[in-house]
């Protein structure tokens, strides 16, 4: 009578091959991840800050971000200019293109673009930072009353 074999002993499974491709596989995530993040994260710098930074941003491209001032506006050729200021600084803004409904007067604005050599900005991205606080009238005259200011500053910025 022949004994029988013993029961065959199973091969462990190396590990490494799975945690280099694990490590792997998280370095390229965090890889993806934090490289567009930082790629797409673009601050902007005050007037003041611009002028006492001024070698640095020259002939860079660069984002001011201040209140609008002194609006002239040309529906027909769509031509913007307008100062903007921090209250310390202020800059002339020439901009071409059509603008938002929220630009006017004591807005704020971010501004895209380069300094002339005549000291002009020349903006070729314009956004309009609005009030984050939103408020539902509570009743029709305050309806009223909110549609009447948008049309007063409307033309007020025109």
């Amino acid at each position: 009578m022949t004994s029988p074999l013993p029961q065959a002993r199973r091969r462990k499974k190396n590990p490494l091959p799975y945690v280099l491709a694990g490590a792997a596989l998280t370095g390229l995530l965090a890889y993806i991840v934090f490289g567009n993040l930082a790629q797409s994260i673009e601050y902007f710098v005050t007037p003041t800050e611009y002028q006492a930074q001024e070698a640095t941003f020259q002939g860079r491209t660069v984002r001011i971000g201040g209140l609008v001032k002194a609006v002239k506006y040309d529906r027909q050729t769509l031509k913007l200019h307008f100062d903007v200021t921090d209250g310390g600084a202020t800059f002339p803004v020439i901009y071409k293109g059509a603008v938002s409904d929220l630009f006017k007067v004591n807005q704020g604005v971010v501004v895209r673009g380069q300094f002339s050599p005549q000291n002009v900005f020349m903006a070729n991205e314009l956004i309009v930072k609005h009030s984050e606080e939103y408020r539902v009238p509570q009743s029709q005259s305050e309806l009223k009353n909110m549609l009447k200011n948008a049309k007063d500053a409307n033309a007020e910025g025109s």
